[in-house]
This record gives C-alpha cells, structure tokens and sequence, in this order.
C-alpha cells in the first residue's frame, strides 16, 4: 500500500508540474534577445557585452514592469545566432524581428510592431537630386548598409529597379556618400540621424522627404517557450497598444539615439556637437 501510495503522490506531484500553475511560475522570468548591431533599437552593451540595450530593450523592459515580470536581455550572437536560440525555446522571446512568413511556424508575432523604422533617402546638403518618390531614385547610384531590413515588397522594388552599391555598414555608406561615390543613401530616420552626427556629418548630410519604407521590427515569442500562452501574448499585445498612444516610444527613441552617439564619439574620439 505504501508503494502505490508513493506511486499516487508522484503522479499527482507530475500532473502539477504539467499544469499551468508551473507555467505561470516559469513565466515571472523571461529571456529574450535581438540583434546586436541595429541602434538605437537594440546593440550590444559596451559596459557589459553579455547584455544588450536600446530603445526596443526599455520598452520590453517598461512593459514587463507594468505586467509584473522580470526580464533579461541577452546578447545571443548574431541575429541568425539570436533567432536560433528563440526558435529553439533556449530564449523566449525575440524583440527585434521583421515579419517573415517563414518563421511562423516558429515564432507568434505580436501586434502592433514595437517599432516601425523608417527607412529615409539621405543625401548631401549641397546635393542637387529630384526626389518625390521611390522611382526618382531610379536614375541615381544609392548606396544601403547590408545590415539594413527592408520590407520585402521595397526589396523586391530595389532590386527591379534601383541601383543599390552594398556598404558594409552605415558608416562606411554615410563616407561613400559624402566622397561623392553614390548620390544617396538609404537610411532610417533614427539611426541616420545618430550615425550622421557622431561622425560629424550633421551639417553635411540632410534626409529627403517621406520614408520610402517602413518596416516594422516585431516582438516575437518562441512556440517552445515555456511562457508562451494566450494571457502573455494578449497582455504585451494590449501594452504594445498603449505605447505609441503614451508617446513613451519616441521618447526612449530619442534617448537611445543619444546614447548610440555618446558611445561613438567616444569610441572614436569624433567631437561632440
């Protein structure tokens, strides 16, 4: 009788660990991970290279608080590497994702974006260039970092109809522009905008008109996580709701833009402006 009893007790000690009880409990803590190259959304913290910081990092950050959760930001690698471990489950979630018809077998996206980056045609100041769409850019050389992510219709587009040199990064894009080697550059707004003055090219470069695209950079949740259940993904979808309403995202926007450039002046000693 004893043993059956023990044999009792353990099931029911299973049937509690398989319940949503557990489940809650794991979900006061939640890892999550993104790129480490795209400010001032989110990059890797120079003070402390196992963690990353930006704009999509506070306000994951400011949404976990006011649902009353603890949540790590972790630098997993390079985006591959960091959609890798939230595919797997290792990760919960992923604060920086385009949508991708691909990975939702994988991943539930949350709507709305977190963020909708901009994506702005960048010239010279001086420079003379005819710009009231997308298609006037056919007749020009533009250059694009090959770290930037464009909807894939605008990629579609780029690929039809412009005529796009690969930079290795924005900075290497921005001196191609000011040389002269290409007439614009495609660009966001916020990262444009930082990269232009900490290299002390804030007089020289200016951005044109209306973004030419928008794509939006999601908060995703792994189907293999432990977490993910129909309460966390309704209540981040009600707070992400909220936050352009509160004016909270441009506000941590603008933050994280200045602190991109404080990091870079002074990783490369550029004065500051």
């Amino acid at each position: 009788m004893v043993f059956r009893s023990s044999k009792g007790m353990l099931a029911c000690a299973l049937a509690l660990l398989s319940s949503p009880v557990w489940a809650v409990g794991k979900c006061e803590r939640l890892v999550a991970t993104g790129s480490p190259d795209a400010p001032p959304y989110s990059w890797q913290d120079p003070q402390d290279p196992k963690h990353l910081i930006g704009a999509n990092v506070d306000l994951l950050r400011q949404v976990a608080d006011e649902l009353g959760l603890k949540v790590e930001v972790l630098h997993a690698g390079k985006r591959e590497q960091a959609l890798d471990e939230v595919r797997s489950g290792r990760m919960d979630l992923l604060l920086d994702t385009p949508l991708q018809v691909t990975q939702l077998t994988s991943l539930d996206y949350i709507h709305p974006a977190l963020q909708l980056n901009e994506y702005l045609v960048w010239t010279r100041h001086d420079a003379v260039l005819e710009f009231n769409g997308p298609a006037d850019l056919a007749q020009y050389r533009g250059g694009l970092s090959e770290k930037a992510r464009l909807t894939p219709a605008f990629e579609a587009f780029a690929k039809a109809q412009l005529k796009l040199e690969p930079a290795q990064n924005l900075t290497q894009a921005f001196q191609r522009l000011v040389l002269g080697q290409v007439d614009y550059v495609l660009a966001g707004r916020y990262s444009g905008m930082a990269m232009a003055q900490s290299l002390g090219m804030g007089n020289e470069l200016i951005a044109r008109g209306l973004p030419v695209d928008r794509p939006g950079l999601y908060l995703a949740v792994s189907h293999n996580s432990a977490c993910n259940d129909s309460w966390l993904r309704g209540q981040l979808a009600k707070k992400l709701t909220e936050l352009p309403i509160s004016g909270a995202s441009e506000a941590v926007l603008q933050r994280n833009v200045e602190r991109w450039k404080a990091q870079m002046q002074a990783s490369q000693g550029a004065p500051k402006q």
